[in-house]
């Protein structure tokens, strides 16, 4: 690759530098692994395709997810549906553990909302457009947090009966609609939140080969569904190989 030399202030630097990808090996590999993105390989899978070994197979994923993990909808305008969803918290690859192991992708110890369920909240609007958050709560302010920053002042919020909408609506100025679900309420007029659990159903689906995901990745591999939504049915290779670079 050929390397370049600023004239200014002397360092060198190459088409890569400042990238995700920047400083790792075999480049001739990463259309390859990048192909590994669109089918959906695992970790392991993608190693065996590529003839890495698999701990540089996971260093590259995690690289390569770098950009789309930060690359979110900057803004949701008119009709926004948000609502909530649960992963289990996972220590998958730690050597020590805070709690008893349990088998990858099994189930919590107690059902319902526990400590062991990680909430991610998720928005979408009519566009299409979408953002996601793992929540480190359901308190207002982590949902202040993740909504704010991309909400319109002129949309109208459409959630299940939760109070936190309502009051981040109230805090926000904007229009609300609450759907009490449990009492099979599901649509009223034009609103529904039937779009935010669809892709949320898509999400929870295209999780399950990897068999858990790690916590503290779980934005990345958000990232990566995000990625998939918004470039299906034209993903290939080189879109996720650009996407990586950003």
């Amino acid at each position: 690759m050929i390397r370049y030399k600023c004239r200014d202030c002397g360092p060198t630097f190459t088409a890569l530098t400042g990238t995700p990808l920047a400083a790792l090996h075999k480049r001739g590999m990463w259309l390859a692994y990048a192909d590994a993105f669109v089918i959906q390989a695992t970790v392991r899978q993608a190693a065996a395709i590529c003839n890495i070994d698999k701990t540089t197979s996971f260093r590259w994923r995690h690289r390569f997810l770098e950009v789309p993990c930060e690359t979110r909808a900057n803004v949701l305008r008119d009709i926004i549906e948000a609502d909530e969803t649960f992963f289990l918290e996972s220590f998958k690859g730690s050597r020590t553990l805070e709690r008893p192991a349990r088998s990858r992708g099994g189930k919590a110890r107690k059902p319902g909302l526990s400590v062991e369920q990680i909430p991610v909240l998720i928005a979408r609007d009519r566009h299409g457009q979408i953002t996601d958050a793992r929540l480190p709560d359901l308190s207002d302010k982590s949902v202040e947090e993740a909504l704010g920053p991309v909400v319109d002042k002129h949309s109208v919020l459409v959630s299940d009966g939760a109070e936190r909408y309502h009051r981040f609506a109230d805090r926000a100025d904007i229009l609300h609609v609450s759907l009490n679900q449990s009492a099979g309420v599901r649509k009223w007029h034009i609103y529904h939140i039937q779009n935010a659990n669809a892709y949320t159903s898509r999400l929870k689906s295209w999780m399950i080969p990897f068999k858990g995901v790690a916590t503290k990745y779980l934005p990345n591999y958000l990232g990566w569904r995000r990625m998939v939504d918004k470039k299906s049915p034209e993903l290939e290779a080189g879109v996720c190989l650009a996407a990586a670079l950003g």
